[in-house]
């Protein structure tokens, strides 16, 4: 006889099969790792300072998580353009990118200070600068406008000078000359203060642009120009040192969400660990490309420090003045960055 006992003995042990059952999954998912997809320009080379540091931040990651935390790392524009890989982190799609601070202007406006030239004198006067509150408070607007967080602010591999085929030493010799410059007023407006030509046109074309005549020069860092075989087009380089552009890693709300609270502070570990390693290999990486360049012929001239200062003095009072009328948030932050100069 089938007593009532026994069948809420079955009834009870079917339930608990079945929840058992259904926890299951969970359990598999709680296990699994945590996978982040990681968007970059660059290639994948050690010669680009993305990889090199998304190869510190693998290792570190490695070695305080084991395989909990997992980064997919997608280089060379596979994820798509850099503007369109913004809007993807901030809906979600792609959880991180590596990439200059420029284009998070295009969603952030007031990140296109850093973009002002002669804002920054070296790589330890930017990491003076965003270590030490700068960079937080860019953060809070980044986090106020897109609801994506700022990771952290690591190094391009050198400043970002002239090259032109010509040689130019000075202010005199780079009036009227057709310098090809990316597409942003911060970099027109600062070579027009030179007395250059700004010339925007995309980065792919300028190879041909440089070849055929259509500029005369263009402004970037050294370890592209050697990367990119551009000193097949030009021939001189005058160290302006204009720019020396914040290398910034962006993570989106939904990828963080990703990451479990028990593993945010390793995780952060992890990202700032890559970032003062880089910053040294990017030094390195920056002198090194120079020297590469001047065995390939290519001559070099400094610019004269007396002109650097008038510059910046013009810059100051023009640019960074008129940007922080326009972005009066952006004011103590210009003031902190002078201060962090001494």
């Amino acid at each position: 006889m089938y007593s009532p006992s026994r069948r809420r003995f079955v009834q009870s042990a079917s339930a608990a099969s079945v929840a058992f059952a259904a926890g299951l999954p969970r359990l598999a998912q709680a296990q699994s790792p945590i996978n982040l997809r990681f968007s970059s320009s660059m290639v994948a080379d050690q010669n680009a300072a993305h990889y090199v540091w998304f190869q510190q931040l693998e290792a570190n990651l490695k070695g305080l998580v084991g395989d909990r935390i997992k980064i997919d790392y997608f280089p060379n524009n596979q994820l798509g353009k850099e503007s369109d890989v913004v809007q993807q982190v901030k809906v979600g799609s792609i959880d991180m990118m590596v990439t200059g601070s420029s284009i998070w202007a295009t969603v952030a406006p007031q990140f296109g200070m850093l973009d002002l030239g002669y804002l920054f004198d070296s790589y330890d006067h930017v990491a003076k600068a965003m270590d030490g509150g700068v960079g937080a408070k860019l953060n809070e607007m980044l986090q106020k406008a897109t609801g994506c967080t700022v990771l952290t602010w690591a190094s391009h591999f050198g400043a970002r000078s002239v090259y032109t085929k010509q040689q130019v030493k000075s202010l005199a010799d780079i009036k009227n000359v057709k310098l090809r410059v990316l597409p942003t007023p911060a970099f027109i407006e600062t070579f027009k203060i030179m007395g250059a030509i700004p010339t925007p046109i995309p980065f792919g074309e300028l190879y041909m642009a440089a070849q055929t005549g259509v500029v005369d020069g263009f402004e970037h860092d050294a370890a592209t120009v050697q990367a990119s075989k551009l000193n097949e087009v030009v021939k001189y380089g005058w160290l302006t040192e204009h720019l020396f552009s914040p290398m910034v890693v962006v993570i989106g709300k939904r990828g963080m969400d990703k990451i479990p609270a028990d593993l945010r502070p390793a995780f952060a570990k992890a990202v700032a660990d890559a970032t003062q390693k880089q910053r040294a290999i990017a030094t390195e990486k920056g002198a090194q490309a120079i020297e590469a360049l001047t065995k390939l012929g290519m001559v070099f001239s400094p610019m004269a420090k007396a002109e650097r200062d008038t510059v910046r003095q013009q810059m100051e009072a023009r640019l960074w003045a008129d940007f922080a009328k326009q972005y009066p948030v952006t004011a103590p932050l210009f003031a902190a960055i002078s201060q962090a100069r001494a």
